[in-house]
C-alpha cells in the first residue's frame, strides 16, 4: 500500500522471515528422508517447495 501523505512515501512491507541453519538443515533433513514432497515439506515449516530444493542442495 503507498499512500502520498506531506510529499513523504510511506510503504507498509512485510519482513523477510530469517531462517537459522538448525532450522534450514531440518527442512534439507526432511527432504533426503524422501517420505514427504517438497510441498509437503514447505508447507509444514512456511517456505516456498523452491527453497526447500535449494537446501536440500546446500546441506
Amino acid at each position: 500500500m503507498v499512500t502520498w501523505n506531506n510529499q513523504e512515501r510511506v510503504v507498509n512491507e512485510k519482513k523477510r522471515k530469517i531462517f537459522t541453519g538448525t532450522q534450514k538443515a531440518k527442512v534439507a533433513l526432511g527432504a533426503v528422508k524422501g517420505t514427504k514432497t517438497a510441498n509437503e515439506i514447505a508447507q509444514e515449516f512456511g517456505v516456498h517447495p523452491p527453497q526447500v530444493n535449494q537446501w536440500k542442495k546446500t546441506y
